[in-house]
This record gives C-alpha cells, sequence and structure tokens, in this order.
C-alpha cells in the first residue's frame, strides 16, 4: 500500500533533473544560442529531450478541437460542460456557423454521445473520432475525472454507479434522437444502461454502436483476457489497488493508480516502445522535426493516465472478465436484472444495433463485441449490423486512417438510417 507514496517520492526527486534536461534540450538546440553551435550539438540536444521526456510528468492532453470543416466551410467549435459528476464531466462540441443554410442543417444533425473509455487514458484518446464524427453530428463526450483527483468525501464508484452516470447523461440529451456510441470498456456498461432503461419501459436511443468491447469475453481471449482470468480477484486487490497520498484532493482514496497502468501497456510492447523511443532520438539528431513532432504528440497522450477508483476496476475484473455475468445473463444492477432482449426495435423508433471489431484486435478478440447480437434478441434483424475492419488493430477502429475512410462512413450511414 506504500507503492504509491514511495512513486510520490522518486518523482519528486526526479523533478530536478527533468527540468534540468529540459533546459538543456532548449540550450543546445535553440536558434541564436552559442551552445547550439558547439560540436554534436544536436547530438547533446537530442539526448536531453529523450531523458526529460522519460522522466517528465505528463499531465491530461486538451482535446484542442477549435473549428471542423463542414461543407467546405470551417466552423468554429466550442467545448461546453453540460453535467459535472464528481467522477465524470459531460462535454459537449457545439458548432457554430454564420451562414443560415448551414445553420439549419446543423440544427437538424443528429445528436451523438460518445462514452468513452475508463481504463487508463483520458477521453481525449478519441480525439480523432470526435472531430470525425463533428462534420455531421451534435457531439456528446464523456471526460472522465482522475480518481486521484476525487476527494474522498465523494465516496466510492462503482460499475454499477457507471450504468447510473450513463442513463442520466442519456436522460439529460435526450433519448428520442440520440446515437450511444461505445468505445472498448463502455459496450459492457452502455449495453447494460439502455437495456435496463428498455426494461422500465423508458425511451431507448434510437441507436447503439459498440466499437471493440469485451461484451463476451469469452469468447478469442486475449492477453488482457487471460491475465484478469488467471489470477484471483484478491490478487487484484492486494497486488495493484494503493492508497492516494495527502498531495492530492483524493487522499486516501483506493485507486487502481495511472502509473501502475502504465507500465503495463508499456510492458505489453517493450521493444516497440524502445525502438521508438531510438527512432526519436535519431529524427532529432537528423533534424527530422515533422517525424519528432509525430512521436511527441503520440507519446503526450499514451503517457498522460488517470487513476481509477478501486471498486469501480474490481467490479469490472469480477463482473466482466471472471464471471462473464453479462452473456450469462446473471448480472444484476441495483437488484434489476440486465436482459438486454428487452431492446426492442419498432417502426419508427425503438434502437438498433451496430457492433465493430477489427480483424487485428490484441484487446478484445473477434467475437467480443459481436456477441451483443445474440443478446439482444429483441431488435429486428434489418436493424442489427456488424463490421469487422480487415487489417485493423483496437484503436484503428475508432481513430487513424482506418477510422476516417472505412470505418466512420458507414457509422455516419448507420445512424442516418436510424435516424427517424
Amino acid at each position: 500500500m506504500l507503492l504509491y507514496q514511495f512513486h510520490e517520492l522518486w518523482r519528486a526527486g526526479m523533478a530536478p533533473y527533468t527540468f534540468w534536461a529540459e533546459a538543456g534540450a532548449k540550450m543546445f538546440s535553440a536558434s541564436g544560442s552559442w551552445l547550439a553551435t558547439v560540436p554534436e550539438a544536436p547530438r547533446i540536444a537530442a539526448g536531453y529531450e529523450l531523458l526529460y521526456r522519460i522522466g517528465k510528468d505528463y499531465e491530461k492532453p486538451e482535446f484542442g478541437i477549435h473549428a471542423v470543416e463542414i461543407d467546405g466551410q470551417s466552423c468554429p467549435v466550442i467545448e461546453k460542460e453540460v453535467v459535472r459528476k464528481p467522477f465524470c464531466r459531460l462535454l459537449r462540441f457545439k458548432r457554430y456557423t454564420d451562414d443560415a443554410g448551414n445553420l439549419r442543417e446543423l440544427k437538424d444533425d443528429p445528436p451523438v454521445l460518445v462514452v468513452a473509455p475508463l481504463s487508463g487514458h483520458h477521453a481525449t484518446l478519441l480525439r480523432d473520432t470526435v472531430r470525425t464524427l463533428l462534420r455531421d453530428h451534435k457531439v456528446y463526450v464523456t471526460d472522465w475525472v482522475d480518481a486521484r483527483m476525487v476527494p474522498a468525501e465523494d465516496g466510492t464508484f462503482s460499475l454499477d454507479d457507471y450504468v447510473g452516470y450513463i442513463e442520466e447523461f442519456i436522460r439529460h440529451i435526450g433519448a428520442d434522437k440520440l446515437h450511444v456510441i461505445g468505445v472498448c470498456q463502455p459496450t459492457v456498461p452502455v449495453l447494460a444502461a439502455v437495456s435496463l432503461m428498455a426494461a422500465r419501459g423508458e425511451a431507448t436511443p434510437r441507436s447503439l454502436v459498440l466499437m471493440g468491447g469485451p461484451i463476451d469475453a469469452r469468447q478469442s481471449p486475449t492477453a488482457v483476457n487471460n491475465l484478469a482470468t488467471q489470477k484471483p480477484l484478491w490478487w487484484f486487490e492486494s497486488n495493484v489497488i494503493q492508497i492516494v497520498p495527502a498531495n492530492f484532493p483524493g487522499r486516501g482514496r483506493r485507486v487502481y493508480p495511472g502509473f501502475l497502468q502504465h507500465t503495463g501497456f508499456m510492458a505489453m510492447n517493450p521493444e516497440r516502445h524502445a525502438m521508438s523511443h531510438w527512432d526519436f532520438y535519431q529524427d532529432l539528431v537528423k533534424g527530422d522535426l515533422e517525424d519528432a513532432a509525430a512521436h511527441r504528440r503520440f507519446y503526450d497522450e499514451y503517457n498522460a493516465v488517470l487513476d481509477m477508483p478501486a471498486k469501480y476496476y474490481l467490479d469490472t475484473i469480477r463482473i466482466v472478465f471472471q464471471q462473464h455475468l453479462l452473456p450469462r445473463g446473471l448480472w444484476e444492477v441495483g437488484g434489476e436484472r440486465v436482459n438486454p432482449a428487452a431492446i426492442r426495435s419498432r417502426e419508427g423508433g425503438g434502437t438498433a444495433l451496430l457492433t465493430i471489431e477489427g480483424e487485428l484486435d490484441d484487446i478484445s478478440g473477434q467475437g467480443q463485441t459481436r456477441a451483443a447480437h445474440a443478446l439482444c434478441s429483441g431488435i429486428a434483424q434489418q436493424d442489427r449490423e456488424h463490421l469487422t475492419v480487415e487489417g485493423a488493430g483496437h484503436y484503428g477502429i475508432f481513430s487513424g486512417r482506418r477510422w476516417r475512410t472505412q470505418v466512420y462512413p458507414q457509422v455516419r450511414d448507420f445512424i442516418a438510417r436510424h435516424a427517424g
């Protein structure tokens, strides 16, 4: 339980060296600096910057979406917080235009709620997803709060609470015209939330788009699934759950710390990350600033991690990966049984279903997301579709070239067909 405290001591001790390395990189590379003229200055500057980026503390990145091109015109975008909860902010990215014709079209665009993963990285990992969706939709995003920043008096946060948050956000936006996209981990609580709403007779979203998530983690298990099943639940509680130190607002809260998650991310592909950092060093030495900038952008996002609430994390391990309660029909949330068969499609209303998987996904194996179709038996066959993206890994189905050119056009058309 003292590991988090030791990590903070180490981080504080490293701070002077990272500041020194940052200053050295600038002194040996800045134009006008006499140190930039000494022999081997580019190599020295590259070494300093590599040291700085390995040791620095990575803050949560910004979405940075300030404009989007629609029909050849650049429309300003404003990021607005519309709902604040202790563990999540619901954001809306609102588009503006002075053209009366375009304004009417923007108002008619269907609203989309993007439920971002609470699995280590910040919601900004979906920046490309959001930017692309903004061309044709009103976009809302769940922006999960780093648990170490949530005061202990705000209570715990469980997987049941996650489901409740999604229900509340759907009601706030209005389910009648809404389309919900769950990316990776939230496919499970998103399906649960809509199932519970349907079972109560509440209005449900026009469509669900579930992307690369563990609806049934028994299908094509990956290394991530195996890790969760090879250890008992007490092992996770004893080995990865830590107490937030006193220098954060959430002091005393039990969490799965971001720095431990980051270690796990890096351990999955250590050779690839080591080679990436070596290539970054070489690019700086050669003066290849474009590739160096791409490296910075990627690792500024990849290295920025958040703490997950302990109860939520342990619930996910138990319910999703060990006991598989959702596909077995045994999951109860607040005393209510989660029954996806309660979700219905009907003429002029109801909910349609699109599932998306990457052919080479090494986090959620093939069939894990597609399993939602067997569970959602109340949705008519003509209102259900599945897409397997050839050559795509986990991130390729919601970010990058394949997302923009292969996946998004089908998501856009599916939403348009079911927009009423």
